[in-house]
């Protein structure tokens, strides 16, 4: 965001930064202990819904087939580079068994899977009814995109405005994702460092979401210079300085997110990122299925590594405040209402316009990710 010049600008920032720090938040669910790490999650393994060319596996394939390991202070999961695949590169997709209204949640990641044409990781939050009880997409990119994008994904009548103080750029302002477009609301970081290989090479960083009844915030700092308390006992956003989106405007945030789980997983091309498949991407093969299934190798470094996650809940809140514990049985792989299928556009079109130089989602293309249940 421009630096604000004139005294009312300074007094809204203020105003805006005071919101951001009402809460007093204690730790909820502390997912940082490598041995206990995957007993608080579910794995996936259903076809994806968004058409990725991958197959979810379930832990006992994921653990003897290398695809996640620990060790005493990190997790790791990653995706088969070793095998020529047909059908579908092996990958794991996990779900948290706690289910949350309201939080504050810290990720500090040493390594994630962006950065690598074909691949779509994200981590992210949704509901069980999806649009209508929301999505909250923390960190998510395909292809070789070098920014992160921050999205919400709702049902119809909740829109964003540019009046908050962040410091990203608002590429998509409608979060409505019920109708023909799942665009959602989106924030991008310009920040490199927040996404893919620079990430990588920077050794990651910390994520912080702040989800209240009044907006949604998120910050990102690179390793060594985030606030000292942002992972501690009580951590306190007020200190923490504009966050890189702030999704505040028309929408009533406590009727459209609701009964949220953490999801991290990454799959390959499907809806977004295989009819993304244009530039130095699309010169590596004909197609993004080809290039994930021909070439094993290319995804070696497309892996999740976890230093810590934990989540927060305000403890001066009201009920609509706190953690909801539900641990889920089964497999996970439970069933909401479907969305309408998709008519994709072709390369040439772009309803989401030029932003920044750099061709964004075009109409369609990007098919929600709540819908991975």
């Amino acid at each position: 965001m421009p630096f604000f010049k004139t005294a009312s600008k300074t007094v809204l920032l203020g105003l805006g930064l005071a919101k951001l720090g009402l809460a007093q938040y204690s730790i909820a669910d502390d997912y940082s202990d490598p041995s206990t790490f995957f007993s608080q999650f579910t794995f996936f393994t259903d076809s994806d819904p968004t058409h990725g060319f991958v197959t979810y596996v379930d832990q006992s394939t994921a653990q003897s087939d290398g695809l996640i390991s620990t060790t005493s202070d990190t997790v790791t999961m990653g995706v088969d580079h070793t095998n020529v695949q047909t059908s579908g590169r092996p990958s794991v997709r996990i779900t948290s068994n706690t289910v949350y209204n309201h939080a504050l949640v810290v990720l500090d990641a040493a390594h994630m899977p962006g950065g690598i044409c074909g691949t779509w990781p994200a981590f992210w939050m949704v509901g069980p009814n999806w649009p209508n009880d929301g999505e909250i997409d923390i960190v998510e990119g395909v292809n070789d995109q070098t920014e992160n994008d921050m999205t919400l994904h709702t049902g119809a009548g909740c829109s964003i405005t540019n009046d908050g103080d962040f410091t990203g750029s608002i590429i998509f302002s409608d979060c409505d994702s019920s109708g023909s477009s799942n665009d959602g609301c989106q924030i991008q970081d310009s920040r490199t460092s927040s996404y893919g290989s620079a990430f990588n090479s920077a050794n990651g960083g910390v994520y912080a979401m702040e989800w209240t009844s009044s907006d949604i915030n998120v910050w990102f700092w690179t390793r060594g210079s985030a606030p000292s308390d942002v992972s501690g006992s009580s951590p306190d956003p007020s200190g923490w300085g504009e966050p890189v989106a702030q999704f505040q405007g028309d929408c009533t945030i406590d009727s459209s997110f609701k009964d949220l789980q953490i999801v991290f997983d990454t799959t390959f091309c499907g809806d977004w990122a295989g009819n993304s498949w244009t530039g130095s991407c699309a010169s590596l093969a004909d197609t993004c299925t080809d290039y994930v299934g021909q070439n094993p190798s290319a995804f070696a470094d497309a892996y999740w590594t976890i230093n810590s996650l934990k989540v927060y809940t305000d403890s001066s809140a009201d009920e609509n405040g706190k953690v909801i514990s539900r641990v889920k049985s089964g497999s996970g792989n439970q069933t909401v209402t479907d969305a309408p299928s998709l008519n994709l556009p072709n390369h040439g079109t772009s309803a989401g316009g030029i932003v920044g130089g750099k061709k964004r989602h075009l109409a369609g293309q990007r098919r929600r990710r709540g819908a991975h249940w």
